[in-house]
C-alpha cells in the first residue's frame, strides 16, 4: 500500500473525508450524525445529519459548487440517484419539494413547482417522474412561459425558470401573490427573462377539479347541486380567488359540513377523505392538521369585511334576494369557555347567557340578505338604522320595510327612522290589554285569511310626541318631534286573542291586509329560518376562538345592586314597624305622662333611626355613577371579545349554501307539487351516492335515481335545470349533472 493510500485511510478511520474543492466533512460518529463542514481546514458550519431536512438541504448545497457526487454518495452512505433526485426535485419544486416531496395526492399549496403545471403530472416514483421531465425537456423545442400557465389571460404567478442558489431561498422569503405586480409590462417582462438569480418562485395557484380521471364512485355527490348553483349563480369561486387564492380549499370544505349537518372540522376525521376530496375538487381530503393549516392561512389574511361586503351587495345587485320586507332578529351565539365575556340574552331559557348576538336580516321567502356578530347582547335599533342607510346606498329606490319585535319599540327609535326616511312595522309594547278587549266588534271591518287562521282588524291612527332629551356636551335640547303612527288592532277569531300592530310605511301606502301579513310573516321569515338552520346545519360552530380585550369594560355599578337590597331589606322592616305600630296603644304614669320605656314609643323611635338609614342609603345611591370600568375593581376580571374572523368565513358559507337551498326548492317547486314533501325531497337528493367523472372539458356527477317515480322526475328536472345554468370553474371546465344508473 503506497504512502498517499495509507493516509486516506488514517484521515478516513479518523471520521474526516475528502470531497474535493477544498471542502472535508468530520463525522466521528458515523453518516447519521453531527459533524462539521470544513472548507480549505477552517470549520464552515455544523451539520446535524441525522434530520432528514437538514441533509437534504446539505447534499443540494454541495451539489451545487460540483463537488464529486459519487465521492459524496458514498460518504453519506446515499446513492447517486437518490442525489441526483435531491438535486433535480429542488431545481424544479423548491425548498417545499425538495423537503415535503411532491405527489399527486397531497396538497401542493405551499410548494414551489416551477415550470409543470398541476394537473399533467405523471404517477409513478419520483425517479420515474424526473426521466420522465427529463425526457420532456429534450424533446420540446421551446421554454415555458409564465404567460402559457396563466388562467384567463391573467398571471396569478411569476414562476421563476432558473436554478436558484438554496442560500439565497432560506435567506430571503419567498413573494406572495399579494405583493407581485399584476398588469405592468415591465414586471411581466422581467418575469419571463428572469435576471435576478436570487429571487424566489411565488407559490402556485391550485385549481379545482385541475385531475383528470374516469368515473368514480363517491357517497357525496349530492352536495354538488349546491356548489353548481354556488359557482353559477354567486360567482363564488371568481370572489374567493381574487380574495384568497388558494383558499378556495377551506370554503368547499365548509360547503360539504354545511350541506352534510358536520359539526366541526374535527368530525372531518369520519369522511371517506377519497371521495369527498375527489368530489370537493382536492382529488384527497387531507387530514386535520392540514385543514387547520388552511383555515388558520384565510383567516389570517383579514378579509371576511370584505368578501362579506361583497357577497351581500352582490346579492341585491343580482336579484338573489328580494327587498320588498326585510326581517329583522338577534339570535344567542353561546360561548362555554373558561374566558369573561359579555352575556347576551338567550329566548328560550329566558336568562342571560355568556357569548354574542347575531343580528341576521331575512327577506319575505327567508333568504337570508345580511347578518353582524355583536358583543353581548347587540343593538338592534342600531343595526335597523344601519339597513335604513345600507339600502338607500344600494340605490333601491323603494326602501325595503324593516319588520321587527318588541324590542325595537320606543318613542326615540320610531323617531329616529321618521326622520330617516325608513318604513317599519313592529309590535306594539305594553299595549293596554283591557282597552283591546273593550273595543266593540263591530269596529273591525276588516277580515283576512292567514294560513287557515281566520283574523279581523282595526285600523286607528296614534299620534306621537317625542322630546329628546338634552346633549350631556353642549346642553342644547332639540325641539320635540310630532308624528302619527298607523295601529293596527289584530282579532284572531280562533283564540280570541287580541294584540296591536305600529306601522309607518311613508310613501308606500300599505293596505291594512298587507301590513298584517308582513307582520305575521315574520315568524316563518325569521324565527322559522334559525329553527330550521340550527337543525340541519352547523349554526352555532366557531372555528378557530381567538379572544383579545374588549372595548367595553363597563357593567352596571355593583355597589348601587348592594344598596339597592339593602334599602329594599330597609323598607321590608319599615313596614313590619308600622303595622306594629298602628296596633299598639301608649301606656301613661299617674301624672299622665307617657312612659319612656313602653312599647309605643321604642317603636317610635326605631321608626325614626330606619327613617333616617333609609334616607341615608337613597341618597347614597343617588351619588353612585350607574355604571363602572371594571379595570378599577379588585375583584373582577377583564371581559375579552371573541375574534369573529374565522366565524364570518364560516357563516359565509353557512349563509351561501341556505340560500342556495331556498333557490333549489323554488326550482323544485315547478316539477313538484307537494309543499309539505319537498323539503324533504331536497335533502333526499343532498343524500344522494353516485359517481364523478373530469376530463380535459368536463366534470360531470351522476345521481343515483330516487325510487319514487315522482320523485325521480323531479329529481331529473332539477339536474336538466342545473346543467343549463352553464357553470364553468377556473381553468376552463364546465360542470355538468345528471340522473343515471351505475357507468361502472
Amino acid at each position: 500500500m503506497t504512502q498517499s493510500e495509507l493516509l486516506a485511510e488514517e484521515v478516513k478511520q479518523a471520521g474526516r473525508f475528502d470531497l474535493g474543492r477544498g471542502y472535508s466533512l468530520y463525522l466521528p460518529r458515523g453518516p447519521r450524525s453531527r459533524g462539521d463542514l470544513y472548507h480549505h481546514g477552517c470549520l464552515s458550519k455544523r451539520v446535524n445529519l441525522a434530520d432528514k431536512a437538514e441533509r437534504r438541504l446539505l447534499v443540494v448545497e454541495l451539489l451545487q459548487r460540483n463537488l464529486n457526487q459519487t465521492r459524496l454518495a458514498e460518504v453519506l452512505g446515499l446513492s447517486r440517484q437518490t442525489l441526483h433526485n435531491y438535486r433535480e426535485s429542488y431545481r424544479l419544486f423548491g425548498v417545499n419539494g425538495l423537503l415535503h416531496g411532491y405527489s399527486p395526492s397531497r396538497s401542493v399549496s405551499d410548494e414551489l413547482q416551477g415550470r409543470l403545471h398541476v394537473g399533467k403530472r405523471r404517477p409513478g416514483s419520483k425517479a420515474r417522474e424526473l426521466e420522465a421531465l427529463r425526457r420532456a425537456e429534450k424533446m420540446s423545442a421551446k421554454e415555458v412561459t409564465p404567460g402559457e400557465l396563466a388562467w384567463d389571460g391573467e398571471a396569478v404567478a411569476n414562476y421563476a425558470l432558473e436554478e436558484t442558489a438554496i442560500e439565497e431561498v432560506l435567506r430571503v422569503d419567498p413573494p406572495t401573490l399579494e405583493a407581485m405586480p399584476q398588469g405592468d409590462e415591465s414586471s411581466s417582462q422581467a418575469a419571463a427573462e428572469p435576471t435576478a438569480p436570487e429571487r424566489a418562485p411565488a407559490p402556485v395557484i391550485e385549481l379545482p377539479y385541475a385531475d383528470n380521471h374516469g368515473w368514480e364512485a363517491s357517497r357525496y355527490v349530492g352536495i354538488f347541486p349546491v356548489l353548481l348553483v354556488l359557482i353559477s349563480q354567486w360567482q363564488w369561486m371568481q370572489r374567493i380567488f381574487r380574495l384568497f387564492g388558494n383558499g378556495w380549499r377551506i370554503f368547499v370544505v365548509f360547503a360539504l359540513m354545511a350541506v352534510r349537518d358536520i359539526r366541526s372540522i374535527e368530525q372531518l376525521k369520519h369522511v371517506r377523505r377519497e371521495e369527498a376530496g375527489r368530489l370537493l375538487g382536492l382529488g384527497r381530503l387531507p387530514a386535520l392538521d392540514t385543514l387547520w393549516g388552511w383555515f388558520h392561512e384565510v383567516a389570517g389574511k383579514s378579509r371576511a369585511g370584505t368578501l362579506l361586503k361583497e357577497f351581500f351587495a352582490d346579492q341585491i345587485r343580482c336579484g338573489l334576494v328580494a327587498v320588498r320586507l326585510w326581517f329583522s332578529d338577534g339570535h344567542l351565539l353561546p360561548y362555554t369557555g373558561q374566558n369573561k365575556v359579555h352575556a347576551a340574552w338567550s329566548t328560550q331559557r329566558r336568562m342571560p347567557m355568556p357569548g354574542q348576538t347575531n343580528l341576521v336580516t331575512c327577506d319575505e321567502r327567508g333568504r337570508i340578505v345580511t347578518f353582524e356578530i355583536q358583543e353581548g347582547k347587540g343593538n338592534l335599533r342600531a343595526q335597523i338604522l344601519k339597513l335604513g342607510e345600507y339600502a338607500r346606498e344600494q340605490s333601491l329606490g323603494t326602501p325595503p320595510v324593516q319588520v321587527f319585535d318588541r324590542e325595537g319599540d320606543g318613542l326615540g327609535f320610531f323617531s329616529e327612522l321618521i326622520r330617516q326616511r325608513t318604513p317599519f312595522i313592529t309590535w306594539e309594547k305594553n299595549a293596554n290589554q283591557a282597552r283591546l278587549m273593550a273595543l266593540p266588534a263591530t269596529d273591525f271591518t276588516h277580515h283576512v285569511q292567514i294560513n287557515g287562521t281566520d283574523y279581523r282588524l282595526l285600523e286607528e291612527t296614534r299620534p306621537c310626541l317625542y322630546s329628546p332629551d338634552s346633549d350631556p356636551d353642549t346642553g342644547t335640547v332639540d325641539p320635540p318631534h310630532a308624528f302619527d303612527l298607523r295601529r293596527l288592532v289584530l282579532w284572531n277569531l280562533r283564540t280570541h286573542h287580541r294584540i296591536s300592530v305600529l306601522c309607518w310605511e311613508g310613501d308606500l301606502q300599505l293596505s291594512p291586509e298587507e301590513v298584517l301579513t308582513a307582520m305575521l310573516s315574520r315568524w316563518g321569515a325569521s324565527e322559522n329560518t334559525f329553527k330550521h338552520l340550527q337543525a340541519r346545519h352547523p349554526y352555532h360552530y366557531h372555528p378557530g376562538f381567538g379572544l383579545a380585550d374588549s372595548e367595553k369594560q363597563d357593567i352596571a355599578n355593583p355597589r348601587i345592586k348592594a344598596l339597592a337590597q339593602q334599602i329594599a331589606t330597609t323598607q321590608g322592616h319599615l313596614a313590619k314597624l308600622y303595622k306594629q305600630y298602628a296596633k299598639t296603644q301608649p301606656s301613661f304614669n299617674r301624672d299622665g305622662s307617657e312612659r319612656h320605656n313602653s312599647r309605643h314609643r321604642r317603636l317610635a323611635e326605631a321608626i325614626t333611626v330606619s327613617e333616617t338609614q333609609l334616607k341615608q342609603l337613597q341618597a347614597d345611591k343617588a351619588q353612585l355613577p350607574e355604571r363602572v370600568d371594571v379595570a378599577g375593581l379588585s375583584d373582577y376580571r377583564s371581559f375579552k371579545a371573541i375574534d369573529n374572523e374565522g366565524k364570518n368565513l364560516f357563516d359565509f358559507v353557512t349563509t351561501s349554501v341556505w340560500n342556495a337551498r331556498r333557490q333549489l326548492l323554488d326550482w323544485l317547486a315547478d316539477s313538484y307539487a307537494k309543499d309539505s314533501d319537498r323539503v324533504d325531497l331536497l335533502y333526499a337528493i343532498f343524500n344522494c351516492q353516485g359517481w364523478i367523472r373530469s376530463d380535459e372539458q368536463w366534470v360531470v356527477v351522476r345521481l343515483e335515481p330516487l325510487q319514487q317515480p315522482a320523485r325521480r322526475s323531479a329529481q331529473e328536472q332539477l339536474c336538466r335545470k342545473l346543467t343549463g345554468l352553464g357553470a364553468r370553474i377556473p381553468g376552463g371546465k364546465w360542470l355538468r349533472i345528471e340522473v343515471g344508473a351505475s357507468p361502472l
